[in-house]
């Protein structure tokens, strides 16, 4: 058995119990986001400028944490599809979606340390786009296999990302020719 399966059995055997499905992106995005607190706290993030729409720093641990809960049953909707489904294409399809799912979780765990601790929004904004895209395609790919149901899970995070998107860009934009010094 090469690393690769051996990944990809773990991947599959995580988002098989609805409980580590959930509890994996709740995990990660914890451990992502505990520098935040401070971060938002500190002098480089308050002397930053800001788009119209930015809600109070206290709702996103609140936002996060129910799609993280619905990234992660959407996960396990996929699994579910995979060991359950007679045919090829819906099995490929799913399988698809879950590597996709473990993609984007990548990219979602490197947000916060690129815009909060190296305080690189440009950065940010590349890897949130990417991200953006990949749950887009992710939630279409999922759509089918699941028969919608992973939609339901999926549709509020792609919203969410689209509104991060339009934030992240603007406070690159806003703040691109600043000279704002990077402590905090």
């Amino acid at each position: 058995m090469s690393i690769i399966d051996g990944l990809q059995g773990l991947s599959l055997s995580i988002a098989r119990n609805p409980v580590t499905a959930v509890g994996l992106p709740l995990a990660i995005g914890t451990l992502s986001g505990l520098p935040t607190r401070k971060a938002v706290r500190g002098y480089w993030y308050n002397s930053l400028a800001s788009p119209p729409g930015r809600p109070p720093s206290k709702t996103f641990p609140v936002a996060w944490s129910l799609l993280y809960i619905g990234m992660g049953y959407a996960s396990h909707l996929a699994a579910k599809e995979i060991d359950s489904s007679f045919s090829s294409s819906t099995r490929d399809d799913a399988s698809l979606g879950l590597a996709l799912y473990y993609g984007q979780l990548g990219l979602n765990f490197l947000w916060t340390p690129l815009f909060f601790k190296l305080k690189k929004p440009g950065l940010a904004l590349v890897d949130i786009t990417a991200l953006t895209g990949i749950v887009a395609y992710l939630t279409k790919t999922l759509h089918g296999p699941t028969g919608g149901k992973s939609t339901y899970f999926l549709a509020p995070y792609c919203a969410w990302l689209g509104f991060a998107t339009y934030l992240n860009g603007g406070m690159w934009w806003l703040n691109r020719n600043k000279d704002i010094v990077k402590k905090d």
